[in-house]
């Protein structure tokens, strides 16, 4: 073998590419020389991998979505077997993005292509089946959830890697750059009251659940000034039918990150986000509402004790769920006051977000050490 290694990464989405993109800069530079050519998004692009095809062609969503654009989704994975058997990989790494990759991973261990899949599917929380498989079919599993190590050496006797949470580099770094976001009111001018987060989630059917409950309360709240996360993928025409009869409420585009160095407490549906949070210091009330049917079904399918990432670490109830018909107005103007003006609270709150910071900073630099585990792989 060349001393340039060669590595294929494929990651599906907008998280994927963020992490990807970390990656493959500290592939880079640990080796100068690797070529590394994959699926991803423009941040992995700029950190020099050769793009192949972009994470936008790939997101489809739900079941009818998946059914509708089936032959394109068959189309896209015989392209990737192709363009990877072309390329000869020393090694294939898989970003998340389960559905797709886990399809890639069987194929490739059946032509004895070595496999690394950083930042594990959720296995835990639901298909829990998948495991045997992909035990099977990839040579070393880095994970980013220190739960995960012990479950699956306990549960599956499969002794995997915990590389840290790649989301600390990413935080620790927009802390200090700072924000130059400059948040207006109704009118257009400059806020000045406190700001109260709200992340709805990033797609219609959720933000139409959440975001009208979670705009009631700001009634109740005239002193402060609430800030929708807006989604990137979504028009601000769909938020404004919601916002219009709120006058303390603004809506900032694309800035999540922006909007929580700025927030004083926030209210948050479930997924990263709810990390995102705790990592910038932010009380949060984790709120979580779908439809009924969706949830019996997650009920009795998803095998987890809490719905929050902040949660499932500490194992214990750190952050306040407030699920289906928890997910009211009253509840959440009752936590919201709490996180405001409880002191004892908040103190408990500021201690436990500092142990998940140390539990998740314990490795160092994720990015940094899966590049070590890679390269040291393609070595032996």
């Amino acid at each position: 073998m060349s001393s340039h290694p060669r590595y294929y990464i494929i990651a599906g989405e907008a998280s994927g590419d963020l992490h990807g993109s970390n990656l493959v800069a500290a592939l880079k530079q640990q080796v100068p020389g690797c070529e590394i050519r994959g699926w991803g998004g423009d941040k992995m692009e700029a950190a020099g991998m050769k793009l192949v095809k972009h994470y936008r062609e790939l997101a489809f969503m739900g079941f009818v979505e998946v059914v509708m654009n089936l032959k394109t989704i068959l189309n896209n994975l015989r392209f990737c077997k192709e363009d990877v058997l072309a390329f000869k990989p020393d090694l294939l790494i898989l970003v998340d993005y389960p559905g797709f990759n886990l399809r890639i991973a069987k194929w490739a261990k059946e032509q004895g292509i070595r496999v690394v899949y950083y930042i594990s599917p959720q296995v835990w929380a639901w298909k829990e089946g998948r495991v045997k498989m992909m035990k099977r079919c990839i040579d070393k599993m880095l994970v980013i959830l220190p739960f995960e190590k012990a479950y699956y050496r306990q549960k599956w006797n499969w002794e995997v890697d915990y590389v840290g949470h790649p989301l600390i580099e990413e935080i620790e770094r927009k802390k200090k750059a700072g924000t130059d976001l400059v948040i207006k009111d109704a009118d257009g001018a400059p806020v000045t009251k406190p700001v109260i987060a709200l992340l709805p989630g990033s797609r219609k059917q959720e933000i139409e659940k959440k975001l009208p409950v979670m705009l009631a309360v700001s009634r109740e709240f005239p002193d402060y000034q609430f800030v929708v996360a807006q989604a990137p993928a979504v028009e601000n025409s769909f938020y404004q039918q919601f916002t219009r009869e709120y006058p303390n409420v603004s809506i900032v585009n694309n800035r999540t990150y922006d909007v929580l160095l700025q927030s004083t407490a926030a209210l948050v549906t479930s997924g990263t986000a709810t990390l995102e949070t705790a990592l910038f210091g932010v009380p949060e009330v984790v709120c979580y509402k779908g439809s009924e049917i969706s949830y019996q079904i997650a009920k009795r399918v998803i095998s987890i004790k809490y719905i929050s990432l902040v949660n499932l670490i500490m194992d214990k109830p750190v952050v306040k769920e407030l699920i289906q018909g928890e997910m009211n107005t009253a509840n959440i103007i009752t936590e919201l006051t709490a996180l405001l003006f409880d002191e004892q609270r908040k103190a408990a709150l500021k201690k436990d977000y500092e142990a998940l910071h140390r539990i998740l900073a314990a490795e160092g630099n994720a990015s940094r050490k899966a590049a070590e585990i890679i390269t040291q792989l393609v070595k032996t």
